[in-house]
């Protein structure tokens, strides 16, 4: 999924003989930082206005969160952990089966389960084929330029967004495996000859992914967990409809400027040539005419995404994606073993139902309140506007500082929240919204903010100096269109 961690040290999964000194320690570490992060705080006397077993959680959510960063055991675990202890202590309700019920009360959230359909719906894609060959046809279609080909990657990442809740999945996993036999085809490798083709393909493709995930909300998989912190903290629903509505005009220009930009200002040796669409036919012909199970995978995407549009009034879009499910079960598209061996989609599942119990226990705790009414006095001075872009731009940059979207989320969001909504007169929805559309692009900041990003930046066409000057100029355009263009639209449409 993407939840954008960094992943584990290969030691890790190596039983305790076969691992080395330097694994044993990379391990100790990983396991000391939460604990000593959360030990710190819990020993230290709970502020004014918190009660100790206020503090207490607290603590241990921010260890959990420091756990989720360095990984000291898979994400989903280090989730299930903090739930449990949290519910064994009777941290956020105090009687034993109040406290059983908190803690499982995110299983039961309509979000999780639209994130984990879109899992399987993104295993659809890729068990027909399906993904691959919408893929192959744009670059097909749009390869003899550079620059085409550019925008035929951007298309492309467009076309499987809806659908693929992991951008891990559907760009490291479904357009990088197309693109990447592209360089080679004109001389293109990691090292000198990298500026010809492959490092402008590359950056597309990683700067792409960052547009897409905030495109649709089940586009990545944190937009969803953000979604149901708003409507936990502050009461607001958001949509699916409500959520593309609203990044639409942003969408447009991004779509038509990232490949254009990174032209100009990271311009390949190569400007065109007729072997990337050749090439792109010729694997088209070795996977023969579209299927039966790509018919119907494409036919069913499509009534799915239609009854999101036109249904939502009578039939929730979860129920919607549960009932595709069902027909591709029926049909064969996907099988049952598929589905129970898919592991990225149970353990993300696992992940956001304890995550969004762990944030709801902010709140009930008491947390989020305190620290939204901290939080005015120091806010009072300046403007509900200024205030929000100042909340939107410190939750963007602060970024850099997260190698997870989830983490982020989980950590940050509802205090954010909770935050803005002291303040006399910020606009909360076009706040929230913004604070939203802000998750997928931020993960273009560094070769490790999202979980494509080492991926791209571990095949070597881009130098870590290009990587890093790369991200901070279109973090600075991603910020930039979402405050110039997105906020003022946002505010004229809820007032």
């Amino acid at each position: 999924m993407t939840t954008a961690t960094a992943s584990p040290d290969a030691t890790a999964a190596l039983p305790p003989e076969r691992e080395s000194a330097a694994g044993r320690a990379r391990r100790t570490w990983r396991w000391l930082v939460p604990v000593a992060v959360g030990g710190l705080l819990a020993a230290i006397p709970p502020p004014a206005g918190l009660t100790r077993a206020a503090w207490h959680y607290f603590a241990l959510f921010v260890a959990v969160v420091a756990g989720l960063v360095v990984e000291p055991l898979p994400a989903a675990a280090v989730g299930f952990m903090g739930m449990a202890v949290a519910a064994a202590a009777r941290l956020v309700v105090p009687d034993a089966d109040g406290s059983l019920r908190w803690a499982i009360s995110g299983f039961a959230n309509s979000t999780v389960w639209l994130v984990f359909a879109a899992f399987v719906f993104a295993l659809g894609y890729e068990k027909t084929g399906l993904g691959r060959r919408i893929a192959l046809e744009l670059v097909r279609a749009l390869g003899a330029s550079t620059l085409g080909l550019g925008y035929a990657i951007m298309l492309a990442e467009v076309a499987l967004a809806p659908f693929t809740p992991s951008n891990t999945a559907r760009s490291a996993g479904t357009v990088f495996p197309v693109i990447r036999n592209i360089p080679p085809l004109y001389g293109s490798e990691p090292g000198p000859s990298a500026r010809r083709l492959g490092a402008y393909v590359m950056w597309v493709a990683f700067a792409a992914t960052a547009v897409t995930s905030s495109m649709f909300v089940t586009a990545l998989a944190p937009n969803l967990l953000a979604v149901s912190i708003v409507g936990k903290v502050i009461g607001h629903t958001i949509t699916m409809g409500e959520w593309f509505r609203g990044f639409l005009p942003m969408a447009v220009l991004l779509v038509a400027l990232v490949p254009w930009l990174a032209y100009k200002v990271y311009p390949p040796e190569v400007k065109g040539g007729r072997e990337v669409p050749e090439w792109a036919a010729g694997e088209l012909v070795r996977m023969g005419r579209m299927s039966r199970r790509e018919w119907q995978m494409a036919a069913l995407a499509a009534l799915t995404v239609v009854a999101w549009v036109t249904a939502a009034t009578w039939i929730d879009p979860t129920a919607v994606a549960l009932v595709a499910i069902a027909l591709m079960l029926l049909l064969g598209v996907v099988r049952w073993e598929d589905v129970a061996s898919h592991g990225a989609a149970w353990s993300t599942l696992v992940l956001l139902s304890t995550l969004v119990a762990l944030a709801d226990g902010l709140t009930k705790v008491g947390f989020v309140p305190w620290m939204a009414v901290r939080s005015t006095a120091a806010l009072a001075p300046f403007s509900p506007i200024v205030v929000m872009v100042g909340l939107v731009s410190l939750f963007f940059v602060s970024h850099y500082l997260f190698a997870s979207i989830t983490a982020h989320t989980s950590a940050v969001l509802p205090v954010l929240l909770a935050a803005a909504a002291a303040v006399p007169g910020l606009p909360l929805r076009p706040f929230a919204m913004l604070s939203c559309y802000a998750l997928g692009m931020m993960g273009v900041l560094t070769p490790y903010a999202t979980g494509p990003a080492p991926v791209y930046f571990g095949a070597g066409y881009i130098s870590r100096r290009a990587f890093w000057s790369l991200g901070l100029l279109y973090g600075a355009l991603y910020l930039g269109v979402l405050l110039a263009i997105g906020a003022p639209l946002l505010l004229a449409r809820y007032p």
